[in-house]
């Protein structure tokens, strides 16, 4: 592995990187245990794939939102490292593909020229934090929730409060009541409110989740003011990294520690942490996210439309008017996500004098470009097509949302990618008229984690498995009803029956011919769908589930050639835990030396926040020693006091509850970070001393 070269203008930025590269070298040389390693490349946004011996890479766009510059950079970075290919996430980010894991550091410093991070893209941390695409253009906006976001991005990164949690934790900003960032399926969710006085603020959704078991998010705050949003944040944050669990990862989402304690009980323990958050007040600036800048081009040449159906198709469901007066928005669609890094290229020398330079990556894996004059669409709508980018039909049926499934996921279980495309050549080849339908959503994951959000879809697939005899075949879950609602309101999709998957593209014409067939005029797919009943569907759709007439071409997949066979690995969409008693003391160690960095910047709430972590990890090293374990931290906390204090092997003045603890009954001071350090720096010198007696 040789080294490499930073000269990065931020000293954190360069030191993350350096960090990177000593990791890997320390893995490499079997000093860092494969487990450890995988939470800490994960939490620099290096994700094993499926393929053995290369990685993916997720590059973190806060709300989704890239400049021209920026995607070339990305392109380049794709074409030196990966696969010459950019794939856009349902959480706006772009992932790239086949990286070797060696190169992933120059790779990260190459990006981080043009202020792009891979920091906390993955592992068990706060995720890109997403916004509505349309975040300052929408018509419908009380205001812009892009600062906000950003905001919150930045606050939270790095932020040792949410560096090793028990799993990931998800934050939206939708841009109006429309909620098109789903703020009931994460963990907090805001929609923006302008109350009586015209202040703002937020309604606040809490819990939400999708995965193997959608939880709809619960409603906390009708109006929680604008400076109180952060602050909010970090107070419920701080009980995930608690109480959360840590053990059992299928249980370690904030909706299932709601369903442990109780919603009101969530909401009382954040309470207690506002005395330990690093700030009671945060006033958001307002103009921290730069006006995109506006193509400096006025006049257009005429162009020749060559399929002017084709184009007033692409008008009508594609493009929309901004709410600043002679300006559109432009929706690009893009199949399953893919841009080639070329297409990349080209796609910005088509933008570049007719659109803003501002792009937003979408949540159904599309582009939307902003700013554009009306004069300016013929042009535009003829480079996207020489550049196949130009489908009608955005956030239609005909627009599938996918994960990539068995392309490179290790979850994987059946084809997704291919799927997509196959349903979106029904619907544009057999119901073109639903290229006008923004109502209904199809979406496929691989697996039913869900990354595809079938979990919300009107009709959603997840990959699976059936047995017929001593054969396995591919199969999709179908799943109908979910989708938004709006202002917080949503639903979760329902498992009606599972199929062969080669029989997806009959489930869909079933379903749309009885929809054409049995719905009242103007009714919505949610009304038709409660009306009929889950029984319905499940009638309906109960011939395609038969499997004694299954012909071989089912036994393969979509887009293969081999027989299928389940070859499901290791998950890594949060950090698996290792308990090693040595590595967690080197743990407690690099934690005191955040501990001390943060104490010479002045930084207090981070240097206690830093000095509570040792705390925790050596009391964990001591209780592993003694074959004691905990799925939490307050549970190690309670255990630590029975096995050690009263037992009196280690004591302390009073019990370890009531010495780590006061990290929540005392403000973030200079007089207290001083006292807690050092409460710190002596509990882990005689965690040490003990493990040595123990050894």
């Amino acid at each position: 592995m040789q080294s490499f070269r930073t000269e990065l203008e931020n000293p954190v930025v360069e030191q993350d990187i350096i960090d990177l590269e000593k990791k890997i070298r320390a893995f490499r040389d079997g000093k860092i245990h494969d487990e450890k390693f995988r939470s800490l490349r994960l939490a620099r946004g290096v994700y094993g794939q499926r393929q053995p011996g290369v990685q993916m890479v997720r590059i973190k766009l806060p709300f989704g939102k890239v400049t021209f510059k920026q995607l070339l950079r990305i392109a380049d970075v794709s074409d030196e490292y990966a696969s010459r290919n950019l794939h856009l996430t349902t959480r706006q980010d772009i992932q790239i593909h086949y990286v070797s894991l060696d190169r992933t550091p120059q790779l990260w410093a190459e990006l981080e020229r043009d202020d792009i991070t891979l920091r906390e893209a993955c592992g068990n941390t706060v995720r890109n934090v997403t916004a509505s695409p349309t975040a300052g253009i929408d018509p419908l906006e009380p205001f812009d929730v892009s600062p906000y976001a950003y905001a919150t991005f930045e606050y939270f990164l790095r932020n040792p409060i949410c560096q090793d949690m028990g799993r990931k934790f998800k934050i939206s900003f939708s841009s109006s009541d429309a909620d098109t960032a789903f703020s009931y399926i994460h963990d907090i969710g805001a929609i923006p409110k302008v109350n009586e006085k015209g202040e703002r603020g937020f309604k606040i959704l809490l819990g939400g989740g999708l995965g193997a078991q959608p939880l709809l998010a619960s409603l906390v705050e009708e109006f929680l003011p604008e400076d109180q949003l952060i602050p909010y944040i970090e107070s419920i944050i701080r009980v995930f990294d608690r109480y959360g669990e840590r053990n059992n990862r299928n249980k370690a989402r904030l909706k299932y520690l709601i369903q442990k304690f109780g919603l009101d009980e969530v909401i009382r323990l954040a309470k207690i942490e506002r005395t330990a958050n690093k700030v009671k007040s945060y006033t958001v600036n307002r103009n921290t996210v730069d006006a995109p800048v506006l193509p400096q081009t006025t006049m257009y040449p005429e162009v020749t439309i060559t399929n002017p159906l084709r184009y007033e198709q692409w008008l009508a469901t594609n493009v929309f008017e901004q709410k600043q007066e002679g300006f559109y928005g432009v929706y690009v669609k893009v199949p399953v996500g893919d841009i080639p890094s070329d297409t990349a290229r080209k796609l910005v020398a088509v933008l570049t004098p007719l659109v803003a330079d501002e792009i937003r990556i979408t949540q159904n894996q599309g582009l939307l470009l902003k700013y554009v004059r009306k004069e300016a669409l013929p042009a535009l709508y003829n480079g996207l097509t020489e550049l196949d980018l130009s489908a009608p039909g955005f956030d239609s049926l005909a627009d599938v949302t996918t994960c990539p499934g068995t392309d490179t996921c290790n979850l994987g279980i059946s084809n997704s990618m291919t799927l997509s495309k196959v349903l979106e050549d029904v619907i544009y080849n057999e119901y073109e008229d639903f290229i006008y339908n923004r109502e209904i959503k199809i979406k496929i994951s691989g697996c039913m984690n869900s990354c595809g959000q079938h979990g919300l879809a009107h009709i959603g697939f997840h990959g699976s498995s059936l047995k017929a005899g001593t054969r396995v075949l591919p199969s999709v879950q179908v799943l109908l009803g979910g989708g938004t609602v709006g202002d917080g309101v949503g639903r979760a999709a329902e498992k009606v029956i599972k199929v062969p998957a080669k029989r997806a593209t009959h489930v869909l014409r079933a379903v749309l011919n009885d929809y054409k067939a049995n719905s009242i005029q103007d009714e919505t797919f949610h009304n038709y769908y409660d009306r009929q009943g889950k029984d319905y569907f499940y009638q309906l759709l109960k011939p395609l589930a038969n499997l004694e007439t299954l012909t071989e071409d089912e036994f393969v997949d979509w887009g293969h050639q081999e027989t299928f066979a389940t070859a499901i690995g290791v998950g890594e969409c949060a950090s698996v835990i290792i308990d090693l008693v040595a590595t967690l003391l080197y743990e407690s160690e690099e934690k005191m030396g955040w501990a001390n960095g943060a104490f010479e910047k002045g930084a207090w709430a981070d240097a206690i926040y830093h000095s509570y972590n040792v705390m925790i990890s050596s009391a964990k090293a001591l209780l592993l020693d003694k074959g004691v374990s905990s799925s939490t931290q307050a549970g190690i906390i309670k255990e630590y006091d029975a096995h050690y204090v009263s037992t009196g092997e280690m004591p302390l003045d009073g019990s370890f509850s009531d010495l780590i603890l006061q990290i929540n009954k005392n403000e973030p001071s200079h007089e207290f970070a001083t006292k807690y350090k050092a409460a710190a720096e002596e509990f882990l010198a005689a965690s040490k001393v003990k493990r040595e007696t123990l050894a």
